[in-house]
């Protein structure tokens, strides 16, 4: 009787210890996934052609796609089991991925999205969230979550991702990695599911920029030529002002960068949302105003709503009847969107029409063939799982206003990362105009490995993560004099340059600026008594001011 109490015991153990054992494979399996895929597949590219003609362009690279794009013999998900159960098989699969693995790459399979490709967390509650490999403890960023997971902890080589009002940027900035949302307009649309039409884009995910690149090649069926550099880089200061945390860890890791590359010259500071007000005039149907007519809002929010309303409208539009009549299971978010109450007029939606072509009319006018816009990708760090500040008012407004620039416009943007800060990647973003892609692509070529580099050196940095240095605060506000002074605004100048002389004492082109804006108003005593002392910092400059009647720009 003995005996057997002890066998049974042994048994016992053993089979508590194997569930041990099985349960910890388990986690291995799924630490190593990260969640990321929702399904596995394999689409082989065709055989390399004979020599003496080149390889196929993406040979050896692995890919994954969201599950919004159609696989031959496939189900597109949609991120909603309901969506499953009412859709037929896929009967051809969608030319982009066609082109990818035509181009010599592998598909290994589809990725979870936002249920219905709809929210910017990430977040599926009906096949649990991606592990955000960079931040586990924090949301991966959607819709393109599992896209942008698999590339982050590199299960890929680069993955497809859908942006409509933040899809790849948003989980780029949250994953650490490289994310490219191209011209509107710029990649067929053919066997994906629709969100919004009119704002959707198939982008990608990378961690390296080369195969950023490559792939761009050939989505984008770029032929090779010599790479364009940008002759001016313009800091939206308004737009670092969103962020979260100190600017100067995105900002000036921008501007360093720019500066051992090209050079100061080609460094502009503005107002992004002061002149998206005087450039856009359609965005007043989106102003909120108070009593008196005053503004309450800014320029990108309004941007922002005029970007949040086309979504829900579109989204509506196209899903609506089927929602109403399938009465699916969605997300909470999805729901919330779909029963606020809304106006929607002939009139909203033509105004809509109108600020997309000017907001593009806009951005095209301010970067022409070779500028890039600089913004921060996401004001606020990825918020920790399972809480709702992303659904917040403020945290949205924040997101979007910085989101909506691009996905208005149809502008390409790319999120590149910039290290980590208290734990959490940080990033920013370019932006060029409309069909400026190759030279996007060529921009993030030329100085993604200088941005790493002085991002490491700003993280490593001994000196406190709020202070600017004093000669970077002079030169933020020499170039905002230099903009006043080209706008004619002399008082405005004088004031920047003022500012410049009290951090940076010793800089003879700030006081040689402030003795042009002091000539242009009458003031020839303190124009006169700041040439004396440029001259006396630097004799150089006398000869400066003998040969041209514009000072120091």
């Amino acid at each position: 009787m003995a005996s057997t109490s002890t066998n049974l015991w042994v048994l016992l153990g053993l089979g508590l210890a194997g569930i041990i054992l099985m349960t910890r494979r388990l986690k291995k399996v799924v630490k190593e996934d990260f969640g990321a895929f929702i399904e596995r597949l394999q689409l082989l590219p065709p055989p390399q052609p004979a020599p003496p003609k080149a390889p196929h362009p993406l040979t050896g690279l692995t890919f994954a796609v969201p599950d919004v794009f159609d696989i031959d013999g496939c189900v597109t998900g949609f991120g909603n089991p309901d969506w499953v159960k009412t859709h037929e098989a896929a009967t051809r699969t969608s030319p982009v991925v066609s082109s990818l693995v035509e181009g010599g790459a592998t598909c290994v399979g589809k990725t979870v999205v936002d249920d219905m490709a709809y929210g910017i967390s990430g977040e599926n509650k009906h096949y649990d969230t991606p592990t955000n490999p960079a931040a586990p403890a924090r949301v991966p960023g959607g819709a393109s979550s599992g896209s942008a997971a698999a590339v982050s902890g590199k299960l890929v080589d680069f993955s497809l991702g859908i942006d409509t009002a933040g899809g790849v940027r948003v989980p780029a900035g949250f994953c650490g990695i490289i994310g490219f949302r191209p011209s509107y307009g710029a990649i067929s649309h053919m066997g994906v599911t629709p969100v919004s039409p009119s704002l959707d884009t198939i982008g990608w995910f990378a961690k390296d920029p080369s195969v950023l690149c490559r792939v761009g090649h050939v989505l984008l069926q770029l032929p090779y030529a010599d790479q364009w550099m940008p002759r001016q880089v313009i800091i939206a200061d308004d737009c670092f002002q969103l962020l979260k945390i100190p600017s100067n860890r995105v900002a000036q890791v921008v501007i360093k960068s720019t500066e051992k590359l090209f050079g100061r010259q080609v460094l502009k500071h503005m107002n992004l949302g002061e002149y998206l007000g005087s450039k856009v005039p359609s965005l007043n149907m989106f102003h909120d105003k108070n009593k008196t007519g005053e503004l309450k809002t800014s320029s990108l929010r309004s941007l922002a709503s005029s970007m949040q309303f086309l979504q829900r409208y579109e989204f509506k539009y196209n899903h609506g009847e089927w929602i109403n009549s399938t009465k699916p299971v969605l997300d909470s978010v999805v729901s919330a969107q779909l029963q606020e109450a809304f106006e929607c007029t002939d009139s909203k939606l033509d105004n809509c029409q109108l600020i997309r072509n000017e907001t593009r009319s806009a951005l095209s006018s301010l970067l022409k063939d070779e500028g890039i816009l600089v913004i921060p990708t996401v004001a606020d760090p990825p918020p920790k799982l399972g809480a709702k500040e992303i659904l917040s008012e403020e945290y949205q407004i924040r997101a979007f206003s910085l989101l909506s620039i691009a996905s208005i416009s149809g502008c390409c943007q790319v999120s590149l990362p910039l290290g980590f800060y208290d734990k959490y990647p940080i990033s920013v973003s370019f932006i060029a105009r409309n069909g400026g892609d190759r030279f996007l692509l060529d921009t993030v070529q030329t100085m993604f490995a200088c941005l790493q580099e002085q991002a490491d050196i700003a993280a490593n940095s001994k000196v406190s993560a709020n202070a600017i240095s004093k000669e970077d605060s002079a030169e933020i506000a020499k170039e905002k004099g230099n903009a006043a002074f080209k706008d004619k605004q002399w008082q405005k100048a004088i004031s920047f340059y003022t500012e410049a002389i009290k951090l940076s004492s010793k800089n003879a082109t700030y006081y040689s600026n402030r003795a042009a804006a002091y000539l242009e108003i009458g003031s020839y005593h303190q124009a006169e008594a700041d040439c004396s002392t440029a001259i006396n910092l630097d004799k150089k400059v006398h000869s400066f001011m003998v040969n041209t009647s514009i000072f120091g720009f």
